[in-house]
């Protein structure tokens, strides 16, 4: 880890914004998701939420290139689940929906904890989607096309979003609850030893904030074994009790 990419880690953590977020609702191509959580990790956003069943999801992982690390990312089962969970943090939602009540999305107040809901590339925004928003948003076309690529429309709206979030200060110091700082912290310092603790649900050892390497890897190590060890033998005497029953 050299002290540029380390700095670059921290002010990017610095900058992200726990309180927006972006919820797609049934966008299934995989070009759109990568372009979309691209976009949030251009702007700032911290956590970025799927309705979308978990095997689509992974499909998309493996399209979304390194972007989708530098997002955290949610899925839901339903769109009820995703808006009852965003609700529950005080998140307004606003739906990118063309109707009655849509407002010019330069109007928003992006500067509440909030979430920007995005259509499927067929259907747009779900009836129970744009049901229970609090706001509809609209990006004013003045050509002869009807409407925008959902990836596209994503990114024209954070970007209104960065900039009232700039104007009013909330990128000038860091909004991460320190704890999901220090993790994503370590996630992107050592994404190896993340992935080798996450496959064997493991939990992660410290590093140096200073240096973003591990405090003691060789001591980390050894105690890692013997967990491993542990855990084996636990296994090995459940299986036994198990067939002598």
């Amino acid at each position: 880890m050299t002290p540029e990419r380390l700095a670059r880690i921290k002010q990017t953590l610095n900058t992200r914004q726990p309180d927006l977020s972006v919820l797609t609702d049934q966008v299934h191509k995989p070009r759109n998701l990568s372009a979309i959580i691209r976009s949030c990790d251009a702007f700032g956003v911290a956590n970025m939420h799927v309705v979308w069943p978990r095997e689509g999801f992974r499909a998309f992982r493996k399209t979304a290139g390194g972007s989708y690390h530098w997002v955290t990312t949610h899925t839901h089962p339903t769109m009820d689940d995703a808006v009852g969970a965003l609700k529950g943090q005080g998140h307004k939602l606003y739906a990118a929906q063309l109707s009655d009540r849509a407002i010019d999305f330069r109007e928003a107040d992006f500067t509440v904890p909030c979430t920007v809901i995005l259509g499927n590339e067929v259907d747009g925004v779900s009836d129970n989607a744009a049901d229970q928003a609090d706001e509809h948003i609209v990006i004013p076309m003045m050509g002869m096309v009807e409407s925008l690529n959902v990836s596209a429309a994503c990114a024209i709206i954070l970007s209104e979003a960065q900039r009232q979030r700039k104007l009013a200060g909330m990128f000038d110091h860091q909004r991460l609850p320190d704890a999901e700082y220090n993790r994503l912290l370590f996630r992107w310092c050592q994404p190896v030893v993340k992935r080798y603790c996450d496959d064997r649900n493991l939990p992660y050892p410290a590093i140096d904030p200073e240096t973003g390497e591990l405090i003691d890897g060789v001591a980390w190590m050894r105690e890692t074994r013997e967990l491993r060890a542990e855990q084996k033998r636990a296994r090995a005497e459940a299986r036994e009790r198990a067939s002598n029953q």
